[in-house]
């Protein structure tokens, strides 16, 4: 094997490495994205009054209860 293709080896690896670091990299954006979404509605759930609950069928029992939850792990 040559020295030039020993060093485009060398560089297919390292692209690859940096590819999948990249994919899980945004993996994990998106995961985090995600749970923030449910805080901002579960928060927006908090500000509703209780005809806008009936509206979306959520009793104000049912809306403490999700509000609850973690914002992280549920």
């Amino acid at each position: 094997m040559e020295m030039s293709e020993t060093l485009e080896t060398s560089r297919d690896i390292v692209r690859s490495k940096i590819r999948r670091a990249a994919r899980w990299g945004l993996r994990l954006l998106a995961a985090i994205e995600h749970r923030l979404e449910k805080r901002r509605s579960r928060r927006t759930l908090c500000e509703l009054t209780d005809d806008e609950l009936c509206d979306v069928g959520l009793t104000r029992a049912e809306a403490k209860a999700e509000i609850s939850k973690s914002w992280f792990w549920s």
